[in-house]
């Protein structure tokens, strides 16, 4: 079996061997971290940072999360409303004028949040470049027509939906999303967690491990651009997060305890359950799968979750006050909504 580092609460040793089998049979690399009442309860991680197996994954390993990203900017979203900076159910155009153009006077910030403001892709074609040039693709959303009623239709707002949160972060703060989370989340909290990650930090990337898919989206992104320079630099605040499962949990970890953790306090408790406000039920277009969306995160029950792109996840146990992620840098593609292994650990956890 292999070997594991960490520490973990004997209440949760199923968790430490969901990881060890996974690690023995589909992972190269990983971590688990889980939160109690905002405390560490697992946070254990093994195998190995490369492809090549000669590097093993360290306590401080990090690697890019996807779209687990999403779940720390719509996080930002919920921490300005509950401020009063921002309404979720104000028009973007009351903070970003120019997005009133083409018909969408009357989309809602909650239409973003909830993956139905008609904007799931770019109607001029992209390239992966252009993704870095914030000016530039946040120009074109505005001045894009919805391409269903605003509210109406669920579709997966795989990039464009960090550039919405995060243009309009930019016009209430004058700070950038990346930006905005390192002072006001990942910073007062202690995260490992970088939207845009520093080179100082670039030794510890463990590089993804593609699978062996398409590149889907307008512009295609291959998984390999996770490993590039460009993309760990840039700002795309629904996908080029990097961290562990340590970081990632203990943000999400916010959630499940009415908004304050460790001492430091990012949300009331009502600005917590926000969350929990249905937006979107039924069939998502994109993903071809059932779903239920609240604000910013997938919802069953009094629970909130997503996760990346090839495997990542984390969530969110609001009656159990537990947060649950589990991050890894070998891809498998099995479905539009990934494969086994971050449901094994959660399931884990709860047994």
């Amino acid at each position: 079996m292999a070997h594991i580092e960490g520490t973990c609460d004997e209440r949760f040793e199923a968790v430490r061997d969901a990881l060890a089998a996974s690690l023995d049979t589909d992972d190269v690399g990983a971590s688990v971290a889980a939160y109690v009442d905002g405390e560490p309860v697992v946070d254990i991680w093994g195998g190995y940072a490369d492809a090549e197996r000669t590097h093993p994954w360290e306590r401080d390993t990090i690697t890019n999360v996807w779209s687990t990203t999403k779940t720390m900017t719509a996080l930002c979203a919920l921490i300005l409303a509950d401020r009063g900076d921002i309404d979720l159910d104000a028009p973007v155009a009351k903070y970003w004028p120019e997005f009133a153009a083409a018909g969408k006077e009357k989309l809602l910030l909650r239409h973003v949040l909830g993956h139905t403001a008609g904007l799931p892709t770019w109607n001029k074609p992209l390239t992966l470049d252009q993704l870095y040039d914030w000016p530039t693709v946040t120009a074109l959303l505005a001045e894009q027509a919805p391409s269903w009623e605003p509210g109406v239709v669920g579709a997966y707002h795989a990039v464009t939906q960090g550039y919405l949160i995060g243009e309009v972060v930019r016009r209430v703060t004058g700070r950038g999303l990346g930006r905005f989370f390192a002072e006001e989340v990942a910073g007062p909290l202690g995260a490992d967690f970088h939207i845009g990650l520093a080179a100082e930090h670039d030794h510890r990337v463990a590089p993804i491990i593609p699978a062996k898919t398409r590149a889907p989206g307008n512009p295609p992104i291959p998984p390999e651009t996770a490993n590039t320079e460009a993309w760990r630099r840039a700002d795309v605040p629904s996908a080029s997060g990097f961290g562990n499962a340590r970081s990632v949990a203990a943000v999400q970890s916010i959630l499940a305890s009415g908004g304050q953790v460790r001492g430091v306090r990012l949300l009331s408790a009502a600005g917590c359950e926000r969350v929990l406000e249905e937006q979107f039920v039924g069939e998502d277009q994109i993903l071809g799968a059932r779903i239920q969306y609240g604000m910013g995160y997938a919802l069953r029950g009094r629970t909130c979750s997503w996760g990346g792109w090839g495997g990542s996840i984390v969530l969110v146990d609001f009656d159990r006050h537990m947060t649950v992620s589990y991050v890894m840098n070998q891809m498998i593609e099995q479905g539009p909504l990934g494969d086994d292994r971050g449901l094994s650990v959660v399931m884990a956890a709860y047994s």
